[in-house]
């Protein structure tokens, strides 16, 4: 599996700072649910402190934990490509408190620097393959557990 990727850490401090300038502080208490699959996507997170739940519902009475996100982590990538509608589900874990980005001025901030527009998507892009790896395995352990459980 591959390494994970914190998305403030990985950028170089001048894109860094230019990103970070743009963020609000927010926070989320405790069983919130911060976005629901399928929702316009128009704006991400960096966690400060606590936890997410990122979910999948995979029958209409059940949701399956995918990953567990916590400082440092990205939540939410859907804003950065069409139809900018999110993929999965996510809820506070515990208290959250998280920078918040408007995803209109990220993009906009991008196009005045390419730089920070290259490096983001390929940042951003490293994290979707470690997520991608954490949640096809935690998905195949539930297949798994669900094909024991009807023997």
């Amino acid at each position: 599996m591959t390494k994970a990727i914190k998305l403030l850490t990985a950028l170089p401090p001048p894109q860094r700072d230019r990103l970070t300038a743009l963020a609000r502080e927010v926070s989320f208490p405790e069983d919130t649910r911060i976005f629901e699959a399928g929702e316009r996507a128009d704006r991400f997170w960096v966690i400060r402190s606590g936890a997410v739940s990122l979910t999948q519902q995979v029958t209409p009475l059940q949701r399956v934990t995918v990953a567990s996100l916590g400082v440092g982590d990205l939540l939410g990538w859907s804003w950065l490509f069409p139809p900018y509608e999110w993929d999965f589900g996510a809820e506070a874990f515990s208290p959250v408190r998280a920078y918040e980005f408007d995803a209109t001025s990220v993009l906009t901030l991008c196009e005045e620097d390419p730089q920070l527009g290259i490096v983001l998507v390929r940042t951003v892009a490293e994290i979707l393959a470690h997520r991608l790896e954490a949640t096809r395995s935690r998905l195949m352990e539930h297949a798994a557990m669900r094909g024991r459980s009807m023997l």
